[in-house]
């Protein structure tokens, strides 16, 4: 099974919420619908970034440095950097 760390984009909120999932279209869509009580009030969220792991362990541990990192700048440095995936 394969894993996701995503990285969500409220234009409401103009915030950022990261994540991770084996199937970030359809974390998306719970998202969306308010499935989430700490993104049910940025709605819509629009996935703008998904890094691939093959082990969940990693795929944790990045979603915690990302959230670690706590920078406007570093995230939207990676959403700009990276390709689609």
């Amino acid at each position: 099974m394969e894993y996701y760390v995503y990285i969500l984009y409220s234009p409401s909120k103009d915030k950022h919420y990261i994540g991770y999932s084996s199937d970030p279209d359809s974390r998306l869509q719970e998202h969306n619908l308010g499935a989430t009580t700490s993104t049910r009030h940025g709605r819509p969220w629009i996935l703008v970034h998904r890094e691939r792991y093959h082990e969940k362990s990693l795929a944790i541990m990045r979603e915690i440095h990302l959230k670690k990192m706590k920078s406007r700048k570093y995230i939207e440095d990676l959403i700009r950097n990276s390709n689609p995936g």
